[in-house]
């Protein structure tokens, strides 16, 4: 297969997981990643190309790692990025190990080790401030806010977030910023920050930001939505408001017919578990939709 064809074919899994996720593109990343290895197994071709190939097999791997992850299958997604890891150090290809070291930088923080995720997170901004995007700065800066704010540094992990803010501000300038980076702007910003509340206990502050990043996220980006959505309910319930946080809830079912994320299932079930402690008809109502939900996702 053409070396064209084959990025062609990573370009288009990308689009299909903003636009549908789940264990489909799941499928087709890995059978896409296990050609590209035949290929670079199997053929001649001269050491330009020897490059390239090994190069879109490390970026397939990151993708079917981050596919593994948004399923919720950790112990996949690390095989995978370690994979990517490997391929980005041999070839000394920064924008590959700026990519697997941010995403490694989530999982860490999602598995309960902001630390690591801290760490990780700083490797990729040594790294992207090498290469001059204010995006992909940014994106990194909110990660490392993440890791902080798990770590109970709410001060450090607010400069960072500035920081971030600032950055993307500047978006127009420098490197443009990779392909994957096009999620990033204003909407994911205000969740960060509605997390970052979220985690301080202040859950009135983190409705208006929560509000804010749903607003304005792109309606492309599905997952994203239904994420944010999920996350605003559950502040909203955290805050007193049971009735709008359970209608919330309800309500982000729409964007999960759309986009499969176990991940974001996860955090369905969590909201469903937080309704269950509340005495009032809209939570019991929200209760049975959501987990006639969950029940027919775990019959599918």
């Amino acid at each position: 297969m053409h070396l064209l064809e084959l990025r062609a074919g990573l370009h288009s899994l990308f689009e299909l997981d903003n636009a549908y996720g789940g264990d489909d593109v799941r499928s087709l990343a890995a059978r896409h990643l296990r050609r590209v290895r035949r290929i670079l197994n199997t053929r001649s071709y001269p050491d330009t190309i020897g490059r390239q190939l090994h190069l879109l097999a490390g970026e397939a791997a990151e993708h079917c790692g981050w596919l593994a992850y948004d399923a919720n299958d950790q112990d996949s997604a690390r095989g995978y990025w370690g994979e990517a890891l490997t391929t980005a150090t041999v070839l000394k290809d920064v924008n590959l190990q700026i990519l697997v070291f941010s995403s490694m930088s989530l999982q860490a923080c999602h598995e309960g080790r902001p630390r690591e995720g801290l760490e990780l997170a700083r490797a990729a901004q040594e790294r992207a401030t090498r290469l001059g995007s204010p995006t992909l700065r940014s994106i990194i800066a909110s990660r490392e806010a993440r890791a902080l704010s798990l770590m109970g540094d709410g001060h450090g992990a607010g400069k960072r977030l500035a920081a971030a803010m600032r950055l993307v501000e500047r978006s127009g300038t420098g490197r443009p910023a990779p392909e994957w980076a096009a999620f990033h702007g204003h909407a994911e910003l205000d969740y960060s920050q509605g997390l970052l509340y979220t985690e301080l206990g202040h859950h009135g502050a983190a409705v208006q930001f929560l509000r804010a990043a749903l607003e304005h996220q792109d309606r492309t980006h599905g997952r994203n939505r239904a994420l944010y959505r999920i996350t605003l309910a559950n502040s909203l319930v955290r805050a007193g408001d049971v009735d709008e946080g359970a209608a919330h809830a309800v309500e982000s079912l729409e964007h999960l017919e759309e986009v499969e994320s176990g991940r974001v299932t996860r955090k369905l079930r969590d909201v469903t578990d937080l309704l269950r402690g509340h005495d009032a008809d809209c939570a019991r109502q929200a209760v049975e939709e959501l987990s006639e939900y969950a029940d027919a996702k775990g019959a599918a």
